[in-house]
C-alpha cells in the first residue's frame, strides 16, 4: 500500500470523526453566515442560545440536517487532499533532495514549497468535491430560507392549508439536488467555486503553519531526547488546533462569502438579499452589512474548525502511524515465513 494512499485513507477516518463531533456548531454557523438581515439587532444571540432556539422550534434533527452528505463529503474531501497532497509532497522533497546533491539548499521542503504542495492538492481537492458541498449548504439552510419565504395567513384562501412551520416537509439530500439542478442547471453545483478556490489559502495555511510547528517541535525534542523525535497525539491536537486557529482567523471572510452564494438564493422581494456573483456578493454586502457582515458567526467557527481540525490530525497521524505499524509487522512476518 503506497504512503498516499494510506494517508487519504487516514486522513478520510479523522475527518469523519471530525466531523460527527462537530456537526451541530457548524449547521449553527452555516445559519449565522447566511443570515442577511440588513438592519443589526443591539444583541446577538449566542451560539448556544441559537441551539437551543433551533431544537425548541425545529427539534434535534435540524441540528444533523445534511448530515449524510456532509459526512460523504468529508471523506472524500479529505480522503482526496491528503493523496494529493502526499503525491505532491513526496514530489516536493524529491526535488529538494536533488537541489541538495548538486549544491542548493539543505534537502529539507521549505515553507514556500509546503505553502505550493498544500494549495495544489487543495485545488484539486475543491474541483472534484464542491458539488457536495453546496448540497450540504442547502440542507443546512433550508428551514431558514422556507421560513421566510411562507405566505402570510391573511393573503391564504380560507380552504388552503398552511404548513406549521414546525412541522416543515422532508427535504432530504434528492430534494436539495433537484432543486439546484432546476435552478442552475449542472453549473449550479459548482456555485461558490471561485471564493472556494481562493479559500484553498486556508488549509494551506494550515498545513504550513502545522508542519513548520511540527519540524521545529522535533528538531527541539531531538536535541533533549539525543535523536528521538517522537510526538505525542496531545502534541498533535494541540499543534493543528493553532495551524488551523490562523488559517481561519485570515480567511473568515471568504467563507462568509461562499456560504451566502451557495444557500439558496432569494430572487423576489429585497434584492439586497440576491447575489448574482461573487463580486456582486462582496459590494452588497459591503454596502448594505458593512465589513462586519463579513465575520458573522466566526466565533462559532473557530470553536467549530479548530476542535475538528484537532481531532483530525491527532487521528490520522494515529491512523497513519498504526497502518504503518501493521504493514511492517506484516512484512517481516511474511518474510520470516518465506524464509523458514
Amino acid at each position: 500500500m503506497s504512503d498516499a494512499l494510506i494517508n487519504g485513507l487516514a486522513g478520510a477516518g479523522g475527518g469523519i470523526i471530525a466531523q460527527l463531533i462537530t456537526y451541530p456548531l457548524q449547521s449553527v454557523n452555516t445559519r449565522q453566515q447566511t443570515e442577511r438581515d440588513v438592519k443589526r439587532k443591539k444583541r446577538k444571540d449566542g451560539t448556544i442560545e441559537q441551539m437551543c432556539q433551533v431544537i425548541k422550534n425545529e427539534g434535534w434533527g435540524r441540528l444533523y440536517s445534511g448530515l449524510a452528505p456532509s459526512v460523504a463529503g468529508t471523506a472524500c474531501s479529505q480522503g482526496v487532499y491528503y493523496y494529493f497532497y502526499q503525491i505532491f509532497r513526496d514530489r516536493a522533497e524529491a526535488i529538494a533532495r536533488d537541489h541538495k546533491r548538486n549544491g542548493i539548499g539543505d534537502g529539507s521542503v521549505g515553507m514556500l514549497s509546503s505553502l505550493v504542495v498544500a494549495a495544489l492538492a487543495g485545488c484539486t481537492n475543491v474541483l472534484l468535491t464542491n458539488p457536495i458541498w453546496v448540497v450540504v449548504t442547502r440542507m443546512q439552510t433550508h428551514m431558514k430560507n422556507s421560513k421566510k419565504s411562507q405566505p402570510s395567513p391573511s393573503s391564504i384562501a380560507p380552504t388552503e392549508k398552511v404548513l406549521d412551520p414546525k412541522e416543515p416537509p422532508p427535504y432530504g439530500t434528492g430534494h436539495a439536488i433537484q432543486e439546484l439542478y432546476d435552478e442552475a442547471g449542472i453549473w449550479g453545483f459548482w456555485k461558490g467555486v471561485f471564493p472556494t478556490l481562493i479559500m484553498v489559502s486556508n488549509p494551506s495555511i494550515q498545513f504550513m503553519l502545522y508542519e513548520t510547528m511540527l519540524k521545529k517541535l522535533k528538531t527541539k525534542r531531538a536535541l533533549v531526547k539525543q535523536g528521538d523525535t517522537g510526538v505525542t497525539a496531545l502534541e498533535i491536537f494541540l499543534l493543528g488546533a493553532l495551524a488551523k486557529l490562523g488559517a481561519t482567523v485570515v480567511t473568515y471572510p471568504l467563507l462568509v462569502v461562499k456560504s451566502r452564494l451557495q444557500a439558496k438564493q432569494i430572487t423576489t422581494g429585497d434584492k439586497r438579499h440576491h447575489y448574482e456573483g461573487t463580486l456582486d456578493a462582496i459590494l452588497k454586502m459591503i454596502r448594505y452589512e458593512g465589513f462586519h457582515g463579513f465575520y458573522k458567526g466566526m466565533s462559532t467557527k473557530i470553536v467549530q474548525s479548530v476542535l475538528a481540525a484537532a481531532v483530525l490530525f491527532m487521528i490520522k497521524e494515529e491512523l497513519v502511524r498504526g497502518a504503518r505499524f501493521l504493514l511492517t509487522k506484516g512484512g517481516t512476518t511474511t518474510r520470516k515465513t518465506r524464509s523458514a
